[in-house]
């Protein structure tokens, strides 16, 4: 089975297999989106669920996500883990709103990449699931392990990674193909103990039976 040929095996049964797939952070609005997705680097989303419960009772501005104490910020975020940096980018990123932007989140790749603590995963993330705009994939630990296992890429690199699929997928399905594979990530391809015997896709997955 080539590439463009799983990709369309894919296309066809992951969405009857998790039809509710979604983003799994919490928020209200895309600056919620945005401090979020910076706060799940190297964290779990129910980890950053549970402080952001707190942080967006604190901070409902972007005024006071620039404003509020750093040492404040880092008490409250210190448990998602690189807590300084995240706090430091937070309010960075905040202060980069109010600058450039009049206090809202850009709607293109370009100005919110350019956001300090803010690449284009991040951006996607926002993009992708607070403006509905398809302008890349996510490519997470999941996605990344999981495009490898199935046989859609041969790189470890995210870019590379995003490259290959966009060329496998229709743009209107990229965000929902980043949900698709992180839920399977998840919920059945785990990294250390995947339960292929129970896996959906077993029988177009190249690494079905290899690593588990």
């Amino acid at each position: 089975m080539s590439r463009k040929e799983r990709a369309g095996e894919l296309l066809a049964r992951l969405p009857e297999i998790y039809p509710d797939a979604h983003c799994e952070l919490v928020y209200s609005s895309p600056l919620e989106l945005l401090v979020a997705t910076i706060l799940s680097a190297q964290c779990t989303d129910k980890r950053v669920n549970i402080v952001t419960g707190e942080l967006f009772q604190r901070c409902r501005s972007v005024q006071d996500f620039a404003g509020i104490p750093l040492s404040e910020l880092e008490a409250i975020v210190r448990s998602t883990g690189f807590f300084r940096n995240k706090a430091k980018n937070i309010r960075n990123m905040a202060a980069g709103l109010l600058a450039k932007h009049g206090g809202r989140v850009p709607e293109s790749l370009e100005g919110l990449a350019a956001l300090p603590g803010v690449g284009r995963k991040t951006a996607n993330v926002v993009l992708g699931n607070a403006f509905g705009k398809n302008e890349g994939i996510v490519v997470d630990t999941h996605v990344t392990r999981l495009s490898r296992r199935l046989g859609l890429t041969k790189s470890s690199d995210p870019v590379h990674i995003e490259q290959d699929l966009v060329k496998l997928f229709p743009r209107e399905r990229w965000t929902d193909l980043s949900h698709w594979l992180i839920f399977h990530g998840r919920r059945r391809c785990q990294a250390r103990k995947p339960d292929c015997p129970g896996c959906e896709l077993r029988d177009i997955c190249p690494s079905a039976g290899k690593i588990c």
